[in-house]
């Protein structure tokens, strides 16, 4: 059944088409509901920011607290993120099923607040700094396992002809904290590194504490209005029944698996994506920790535009495509974005002099040590600055593998900043569609743990195969693994349709 609005002495009324009942809802029941949506909007929102407000600076600040940390260990600690909220977001899910959500929204949030200040804190202690750091952002990322409460409250608090919308809207707000974490963490890089010291209370403000003291200010704010506006006993299903549609037919599972394989590859492109691009820009151009913190801030930025632009453009669009139309097109542009960034050239990159100076010149092959006369005049000569440029000499592959031009590198950010929002509100949204009026908490805690695993698989695949065989190899994989996807959503592109079109209550509206 399809539910139709219209407005009687201030009243909402929600009528069955069959004429059968009339629910109704006053004006102030719906302006309630919907701040607290609003509320669920924020609070998706922060615990996105909460992993990406760092991810720029995460190995900069990593070198600087711990000169013992290799890349190996950088995918370790972006990867503790999601981790913990794949720990968390069940253990939160089944706290909201018994208690109150305000419950597991106010300490959830409460412990992102604690791990962002623990993180400020990491330089503090005189050894092991690299670990406390895991912890903080492991932390971080158990907090944000509120992502289930969100969830399940937005589908409990909307009408069936709403929550289509209200979940790409919440899939939206969780993208666009992805994205703009970055755009908040640039902005505080004017700081610079040494910035600000508080000896009494040892705390050192600058461009790596800044931000995620900004982020535990930010969680403290999301606190103060879940306490006094959300309204958590708040049901639009139990208090008024709306979710009368007939729930008969069985859900295409075939469809949901393979939903949540593509948002799998979508989230672990992009986790590739945001893991690898300081380490990169630090290899490839011998950026310092500053540039690179700043260059790769002002360039995500700028796709933090371009995605706020898309989510404009897209619902529109999709009504005249139709979503899996959208989403082939969003996998194919991430494609040629990664197909961009393999090294095609033949200049290498600067060699760091200071590795060679210490004699760390790793264990290779006599082949793998005949290096071009060029590449020995690329090596960076000693100069006055303590931290060293450009690749270092540790990781073999810098001998003898192309540098990846600077075009190259935007050309790629712009494409899969492009194709990533895309992807992920198509996702959602056709994974509402397919679930129909059938519960959807279980089958969107599935979704969401296949999001947190491959934030996981991510981090550390890139970080290990960057580290020991380069970009090229890297990325080439990843774009078998998107080659793949499409091939999966080749397969079963006739099978992704509403719930409602598969049993024949509404036709399918556009291709």
């Amino acid at each position: 059944a399809l539910w139709r609005r219209a407005g009687r002495g201030g009243r909402r009324i929600l009528t069955d088409p069959d004429g059968s009942r009339d629910v109704v809802e006053t004006q102030e029941h719906y302006k309630s509901r919907w701040r607290s949506i609003w509320i669920m909007y924020l609070t998706m929102f922060l615990s996105s920011v909460g992993f990406s407000i760092v991810i720029m600076s995460v190995w900069p600040y990593l070198q600087k607290i711990d000169p013992t940390a290799d890349a190996s260990f950088l995918g370790w600690i972006i990867a503790s993120y999601s981790i913990g909220q794949m720990v968390a977001s069940p253990l939160f899910g089944l706290w909201s099923n018994y208690r109150p959500r305000r419950e597991p929204l106010v300490v959830s949030t409460a412990i992102s607040v604690a791990a962002n200040c623990l993180y400020a804190y990491v330089h503090a202690p005189p050894s092991h700094n690299k670990y406390y750091m895991l912890t903080a952002r492991a932390l971080v990322g158990f907090g944000a396992g509120n992502v289930a409460v969100v969830r399940s409250y937005i589908a409990g608090a909307t009408s069936l002809t709403e929550r289509t919308s209200a979940m790409a809207n919440t899939s939206a707000c969780q993208a666009a904290g992805f994205i703009l974490g970055p755009v908040i963490q640039t902005c505080f890089t004017l700081i610079g590194e040494e910035g600000i010291t508080w000896k009494s209370i040892h705390l050192q403000l600058n461009m790596y504490t800044a931000p995620v003291l900004f982020g535990a200010l930010l969680g403290i704010i999301n606190i103060i209005l879940i306490f006094a506006i959300f309204r958590f006993d708040y049901s639009f299903v139990s208090e008024h029944g709306v979710l009368h549609e007939d729930a008969e037919g069985n859900i295409d599972h075939i469809a949901v698996v393979a939903v949540n394989f593509l948002f799998f590859v979508i989230l672990f492109v992009f986790a590739v994506f945001e893991t690898i691009a300081t380490p990169l820009t630090m290899d490839m151009y011998s950026w310092t920790r500053e540039k690179a913190v700043f260059y790769n801030g002002v360039i995500l930025s700028a796709i933090g535009v371009e995605s706020v632009i898309v989510f404009l453009v897209v619902k529109t669009l999709s009504k005249k495509t139709g979503e899996r139309a959208i989403l082939h097109g969003g996998l194919l542009i991430v494609l040629i974005g990664f197909f961009i960034l393999l090294p095609w050239g033949k200049k290498l990159p600067n060699i760091q002099w200071q590795e060679i100076k210490n004699n760390s010149i790793p264990q290779t092959t006599p082949s793998e040590m005949v290096m071009p006369f060029s590449s020995w005049q690329a090596m960076q000569l000693p100069s006055n600055h303590s931290e060293p440029a450009g690749c270092p000499i540790t990781q073999s592959w810098c001998l003898n593998t192309p540098m990846i031009y600077l075009a190259q590198y935007i050309s790629s950010d712009i494409l899969i900043g492009l194709g990533y929002p895309v992807c992920n509100v198509m996702s959602y949204t056709l994974y509402s569609k397919i679930l129909g009026p059938k519960p959807q908490g279980v089958y969107m805690g599935w979704l969401t743990a296949s999001g947190s695993g491959a934030r996981i698989l991510g981090p550390v695949f890139v970080s290990q195969i960057y580290t020991h065989l380069g970009p090229r190899w890297a990325f080439s994989l990843i774009c078998g693994v998107v080659v793949v996807s499409l091939l999966v959503l080749e397969i079963v592109y006739k099978r992704l349709i509403a719930f409602s079109v598969r049993y024949g209550r509404m036709q399918e509206e556009s291709c």
